[in-house]
């Protein structure tokens, strides 16, 4: 497998005045950065069970590599360390129960002066990446690389791309833009009897609304070296890597086409960081207009993916100019990470005891892949959880670099509280990155579950509305203590 190495990427100099600027920052000792990344494949060398549908599907080949890229930052005041943070992004559909913990007990004493819980994972949510539990899918088990070896291995890959990334540090400076880019669409249609349906017709009689709209922003941080030359991009948006969601080969989704554009553009070694905001109810595809969109792709010569990379790449360059203007050496971090207690959304006996049937039928029975027996048994289990007063604590990371906060969550988090997090940020700019740390399911509005539909129906989700104006609040009071400070 090939690693895409780790080392600083020269580039064009776009700003002679902020080499003043570091030199003043390290006369006075204030927050200097430094900044260190790598990348690494965690393509496995097998075939091995994809994850992210209903059902079993095998990889047949590699169409294009899925990797993860670190980053690390860290402030010092001096020979003093301030703050320090490594994000790990990782082209898989989440991050699995255990990942995180895994590679944390990987790198104990490996880092010398890094707290490991200021390390996170995230996920871009590529349905054509390896399989990480063998309890979702019924995996031959001969020719196919089967699910714990897998985890196993990939913990180790992601602990040596981390470990690149923090001997990879070096003085560097940060600045933030704001491109745009349609890639994202609300999947939630809505009839006239008042039900949703994911990706349901948009062309039936009864049709009459999507149910939210999409965001098109592309929040952006770019970095730099201490010559002021672009060393990599973290690109953020809103929308979830699933357009070739159902394929049997494994691939990094459209996030290839788009890393393939910016390189392509800039440099072959530029690190590309993708993130994905709040999209629980986004995906990369068209409920309407699609035949026209074809079309339009079929004039120009480029597929689907290629389409949404190029405008993702004209959004980073768009960016670009003003943000090469306003390189901070000395951006300020600050990094808080906290276990939030979320109540589980409420569930009846009957509907307890529907799920434990819908899974001894399911699943006992053989009937189907265990997957959608044992998140209907998850209903019971969670039922008994509420009986306990026993709550869903996940660990969330909210940090401060500059102008910029960065809040993260477990969830395919809907679109709304995304919007209700950054309408409210103290933050200049506020970047959410989803499917962090673990997974912890949709997370939909009030409107969807009375809409119904995947992703809004009882088994499809474990934290509701309730929960979510929790999240949302708790995720504002950190961002703003940060500015308080």
């Amino acid at each position: 497998m090939t690693e895409i190495k780790h080392r600083w990427i020269p580039g064009p100099l776009r700003v002679v005045p902020c080499l003043v600027l570091l030199s003043c920052a390290i006369a006075r000792g204030e927050d200097k950065l430094w900044v260190g990344w790598a990348s690494i494949s965690i393509t496995p060398d097998r075939p091995v069970a994809l994850e992210g549908q209903l059902y079993t599907r095998v990889s047949k080949y590699v169409h294009d590599p899925v990797t993860a890229t670190a980053l690390t930052l860290e402030t010092r005041d001096g020979g003093r360390i301030q703050d320090q943070a490594i994000l790990v992004s990782c082209d898989l559909v989440f991050i699995e129960a255990g990942l995180q913990d895994g590679v944390r007990a990987q790198l104990d004493g490996k880092l010398p002066g890094f707290d490991l819980k200021k390390l996170f994972l995230h996920a871009t949510h590529t349905h054509t990446g390896p399989l990480m539990n063998d309890s979702w899918y019924r995996v031959p088990k001969q020719g196919v690389m089967q699910a714990p070896e897998y985890l196993s291995w990939l913990i180790e890959r992601l602990s040596k791309v981390v470990i690149q990334s923090w001997n990879a540090r070096q003085p560097g400076g940060v600045s933030w833009g704001r491109g745009y880019a349609v890639v994202g669409h609300n999947r939630r249609p809505v009839y006239a009897n008042g039900q949703a349906k994911m990706y349901g017709p948009a062309d039936s009689p009864d049709f009459d609304h999507i149910e939210t709209g999409e965001d098109p922003v592309v929040e952006l941080l770019y970095f730099w070296n201490a010559q002021a030359k672009l060393t990599g991009v973290l690109i953020n948006i809103a929308c979830p890597s699933q357009l070739v969601e159902h394929e049997s080969y494994i691939s990094a989704d459209f996030w290839n086409d788009a890393r393939a554009q910016i390189r392509a553009r800039h440099s072959a070694d530029l690190f590309v960081y993708p993130m994905v905001g709040a999209a629980g109810d986004q995906s990369p595809h068209l409920i309407y207009g699609q035949k026209a969109e074809e079309l339009v792709r079929r004039a120009h010569g480029t597929s689907e993916g290629e389409e949404i990379g190029r405008r993702i790449a004209d959004a980073v360059d768009s960016a670009l100019p003003g943000a090469s203007r306003d390189i901070r050496f000395d951006a300020p971090l600050r990094h808080l990470v906290e276990s939030v207690a979320l109540p589980y959304h409420p569930i009846t006996r009957q509907q307890a005891e529907e799920g434990r049937k819908f899974y001894e039928n399911e699943v006992r029975e053989g009937k189907s892949d265990p997957m959608l027996g044992l998140l209907h048994k998850d209903i019971a289990d969670r039922y008994d959880k509420l009986a306990a007063n026993i709550q869903f604590r996940p660990e969330i990371h909210v940090l401060r670099l500059g102008d910029v906060a960065l809040a993260s969550n477990p969830f395919e988090l809907y679109l709304d509280y995304g919007t209700r997090i950054k309408a409210r940020s103290a933050a200049v700019e506020t970047f959410i990155a989803q499917l962090a740390c673990e997974y912890g399911s949709y997370l939909p509005t009030a409107r969807a579950i009375e809409a119904g539909g995947y992703s809004a129906e009882l088994w499809s989700f474990r934290v509701g509305p309730s929960g979510g104006k929790i999240l949302v609040d708790r995720t504002v009071e950190l961002i703003q203590s940060l500015w308080d400070k």
